[in-house]
């Protein structure tokens, strides 16, 4: 069943995708270029809308008891309303703010929660009421983390898709063949959308979109990664969200020691770095696909390795990640005017 939702998701998006992009062209929701974004013309957002859409098909076709998933439905339309307002109208981030709090609120008051962790030996810890602030901050914060990473075409439908994927195939290796099927059905949503989104992009999924997208994530991933699991599997999901939430993470920290809001945009990104180095739009996306992957590849090893097998691939994984901080921030910052007189060059022969 999870496959032929995943395709009819897929077609459904396909199909709705164009019709989203005259709405948004007619309605005015469109993004303007300057000079911290990416691409140079004027551009059709609310792209996410079709996403979602197909969402709801699915979900309407293939989940008999939706009655049991009203508080994901909730969520999910709530945090999209959000990003549908704010690519028509544009929403200060505390409102934003404000709206995926309550979106994150009516989940965790549904029953989604973190309730408890397993330790190696058999014993749980209980979070007892610490469950519903843990869950929430959770939900937020991978929300932002994907709305983040949404600077380049198809890159967080792309990364999405990856996480979608590696999240259900998890849930289908443990059973839970609910969350598995409502991830299949997210990720033939995204799926279709991205064939229009990927560079060059026709359409931008838009804070409808990202905002959508990094909610199921992050409540899939309670849902399916969180529940029954050994406490060195309680790093499971960060490690598939691995390159959101790191570059999440390095622009926090890069914020504060700036002292600028936490909402301040700049050009300090993963991709916007890679883009500096050289690479083609293409390149760039692709690259952090691949990262990705890796991300994901490296966590289902982790579940499947001895205690000490997923220490090690812990701190394996974490001399990587600093690697590649290190290497993309030296070169990025010193040998930049080298890369310039490079590129020149090439260009004069």
């Amino acid at each position: 069943m999870g496959y032929i939702a995943l395709v009819i998701c897929f077609v459904a998006s396909i199909l709705l995708t164009p019709v989203v992009k005259k709405l948004a062209i007619k309605i005015g929701a469109v993004d303007q270029p300057n000079n911290r974004k990416v691409h140079k013309k004027i551009m059709p957002r609310l792209g996410g809308l079709a996403i979602f859409i197909s969402f709801i098909i699915g979900v309407l076709l293939f989940l008999p008891d939706t009655i049991a998933a009203w508080p994901i439905i909730t969520g999910a339309t709530l945090v999209t309303l959000i990003g549908v307002l704010d690519d028509i109208y544009g929403l200060s981030a505390k409102v934003k703010f404000s709206g995926q709090l309550v979106a994150a609120l009516v989940t965790v008051l549904g029953g989604v929660q973190i309730e408890f962790i397993t330790l190696p030996f058999g014993d749980k810890i209980e979070f007892g009421y610490f469950a519903i602030p843990l869950t929430i901050l959770w939900i937020v914060a991978i929300t932002n983390a994907i709305n983040l990473i949404d600077g380049l075409d198809g890159l967080a439908a792309g990364v999405s898709s990856i996480v979608l994927l590696t999240i259900s195939g998890m849930a289908i290796s443990m059973g839970s063949m609910a969350v598995a099927l409502i991830g299949l059905i997210v990720f033939g949503s995204t799926l279709g959308f991205l064939l229009y989104n990927f560079h060059p992009a026709k359409i931008f999924m838009g804070d409808t979109g990202s905002l959508f997208l990094g909610y199921m994530i992050s409540v899939l991933s309670v849902m399916g990664l969180f529940k029954n699991v050994a406490i060195f599997s309680l790093i499971v999901p960060i490690i598939i969200l691995g390159v959101p939430i790191l570059d999440t993470t390095f622009a926090i920290i890069r914020r504060a020691v700036q002292r600028k809001p936490l909402t301040a945009p700049d050009k300090l990104h993963l991709h916007h770095c890679l883009l500096r180095l050289g690479f083609t739009h293409r390149q760039t996306v692709v690259m952090i696909y691949t990262m990705s992957g890796l991300f994901s590849l490296a966590a289902i090893i982790f579940t499947r390795a001895t205690m000490w097998g997923s220490t090690l691939l812990l701190f394996g994984l974490l001399i990587v990640i600093e690697l590649i901080v290190e290497v993309t921030g030296l070169i990025s910052e010193n040998y930049r005017p080298i890369l310039k007189l490079v590129q020149g060059n090439k260009v004069k022969k």
